[in-house]
């Protein structure tokens, strides 16, 4: 696979900008995370970044195709846990929170609003979608992949447009590192606050809560209120309140 620079600068003057161990920038690969994966397994540090042209295979939660051509930031970074318990659910919730934030930043006004439990949506569209990954080593967390997609200035098939937006939509003159600039040395430290989301976080949250106040048909019945410490989802069920971790959004 060929490396390349981005915008112009080379994997290593990135590394360096962003604060990051190292960058590796690809013109095209199956997925960005199986790419983090094996960086693991090769005992990468904590914040190695890879960032791919294109991805043939990228993926969604529950092994859902993500589309991935060229134009677009297609992100994954390694997070290792160090002294610090890491909890996927948390984690993405923190990295919504970034993406949001830089998004709203470069737009100029408030647009990004957080649909548990991954999505990152401008004018009820999908904008971008994030995936955490861990991997063990019997009870021992040994890191977490996290994934980034995002529509920047890709082409979106037609058959998507009234579900999806690119950023350019919103922010014409944007370019990726402006966006990575923005999210890649933030990305670094979601995990230092530890597993679960502080009342802060959870408020910044609750400020982009997409789903609040719609009715579910899964991955529970019931009403959207919110979310849990640890990143679960909260549905008020009629007869109580419950929390859930994993599962398929569908409004019903």
């Amino acid at each position: 696979m060929a490396r390349l620079g981005l915008d112009g600068l080379p994997g290593n003057v990135l590394a360096q900008r962003w604060g990051v161990p190292q960058v590796g920038l690809f013109r095209r690969l199956g997925s960005t995370l199986d790419a983090i994966h094996e960086l693991g397994v090769q005992d990468a540090p904590h914040g190695t970044v890879v960032l791919a042209e294109e991805q043939t295979a990228g993926r969604g939660r529950g092994g859902r195709t993500w589309r991935s051509p060229a134009g677009g930031v297609w992100l994954g970074m390694l997070l290792r846990p160090g002294d610090v318990r890491l909890e996927p659910g948390s984690l993405a919730i923190r990295a919504g929170l970034v993406l949001a934030d830089a998004v709203d930043e470069l737009a100029g006004r408030p647009l990004a609003r957080l649909k548990w439990p991954n999505d990152v949506l401008v004018h009820d569209r999908k904008l971008a979608g994030i995936l955490c990954e861990s991997r063990w080593q019997g009870e021992a967390l040994q890191w977490i992949a996290v994934g980034l997609g995002v529509n920047l200035g890709n082409e979106l098939p037609p058959e998507l447009g009234a579900r999806a937006v690119a950023l350019r939509e919103v922010a014409p003159a944007v370019r990726r590192i402006d966006l990575l600039d923005r999210l890649v040395p933030a990305l670094t430290r979601i995990g230092g606050p530890g597993a679960l989301l502080a009342e802060a976080e959870c408020a910044a949250f609750a400020a982009r809560d997409w789903l609040h106040g719609r009715m579910l048909r899964s991955p529970a019945p019931g009403l959207a209120c919110g979310i849990r410490p640890d990143g679960a989802l909260l549905v008020d069920a009629g007869t109580g309140t419950i929390g859930v971790r994993e599962g398929h959004v569908e409004l019903a």
